[in-house]
């Protein structure tokens, strides 16, 4: 069988001398920047092409696919992996912020002040430019809590429990307009259907917007009564791998006795799972913090109120108290 040979160099973009074995064979060949296309040969006889060139040394034994030299450059805190995908070099990679009802109120002026969703917004924003991918769970008290009105007149704790849940959507709905007015591309998911305003919670889908860097709320809670929103943060935390959860309260951390009747108080910089429940300190309900506990999720109970908190807890730094297993002594001593 004979064969025509044609040696093509892509730098240059020109063509070498041609070698026949046999009889040539015409073919329409046509150059591109990246380098040539053939067209169909005119004769049914194969065609060898040999493309080379002295600048990029010898071809390999086997055909293979290069990926473009990545620039060593990166952004500040970003740090590049072998592949070339941008990763944060702070202590956390993906958190989960816990928002309460209560702090979104402020002076309690007002059910939901804007200027505290805003501040939130911003300092969210900018750790998601570093990289961090971040959740949210809302919780709903500044409107309506469940617990707190079961009982008046005729009212279950179920059906209580639920016009909390929708709180909480409300609440979530606000904090994505507030979030999205400034640039930062956010998503709702609710625990139960609300197709019209927001997204049902699906967790692969969840864990898809936070690896395009999008920041999602989850509202409702877990969707079944006589769970806290706590509940739902230590459960979504879990459930999305993420790395810490993030309690945003009205007060530094957690006390030793309640800080608005003791000035005096202590604040705790450190304690671990059992303390809590021993103490039975105020932090986060029984189920929420037993789910951390088993699952070793830290908690981080820092002030909503201070500027800069919010972005120095997800980025890891020290502030308000730690609570954590295992990983207690090793993030106390970074």
């Amino acid at each position: 069988m004979a064969f025509s040979v044609v040696s093509f160099n892509p730098i240059s973009s020109s063509f070498a001398s041609s070698v026949s074995f046999s009889k040539p064979y015409l073919c329409s060949i046509k150059t591109h920047f990246h380098g040539l296309t053939l067209a169909t040969p005119i004769s049914n006889k194969p065609l060898v092409v040999c493309c080379s060139t002295s600048d990029m040394g010898s071809a390999p034994d086997s055909m293979s696919l290069r990926h473009p030299q990545m620039s060593s450059m990166s952004p500040f805190g970003v740090t590049m992996n072998e592949g070339g995908v941008s990763r944060s070099s702070h202590k956390w990679q993906r958190v989960l912020l816990k928002v309460s009802g209560e702090a979104l109120a402020g002076d309690q002026a007002q059910n939901i002040d804007p200027k505290i969703t805003m501040s939130i917004a911003r300092e969210v924003a900018a750790v998601t430019r570093l990289g961090i991918e971040v959740a949210i769970v809302v919780g709903g008290g500044n409107i309506f809590r469940g617990s707190s009105w079961a009982g008046c007149s005729g009212l279950d704790r179920s059906s209580a429990d639920y016009i909390g849940m929708l709180a909480t959507v409300m609440n979530a709905i606000f904090l994505q307009a507030t979030m999205e007015s400034i640039g930062i591309p956010t998503r709702v998911q609710t625990a139960f259907r609300m197709s019209e305003v927001a997204e049902p919670y699906i967790r692969r889908r969840a864990v898809r917007h936070l690896e395009k860097g999008r920041v999602v709320i989850f509202a409702a809670g877990t969707g079944n009564p006589f769970f806290t929103t706590d509940t739902a943060a230590a459960l979504r935390c879990a459930e999305i791998n993420a790395e810490v959860v993030l309690k945003a309260t009205n007060v530094d951390g957690v006390y030793e006795e309640d800080p608005r009747c003791n000035s005096n108080a202590r604040l705790l910089e450190n304690l671990t799972y059992q303390e809590v429940i021993s103490k039975e300190l105020s932090v986060m309900d029984l189920t929420a913090i037993t789910l951390c506990q088993e699952n070793n999720i830290p908690v981080v109970v820092f002030n909503l109120n201070k500027p800069g908190n919010i972005s120095k807890a997800i980025k890891g730094e020290k502030v308000g108290t730690l609570i954590g297993g295992r990983k207690n002594s090793e993030m106390a001593s970074a």
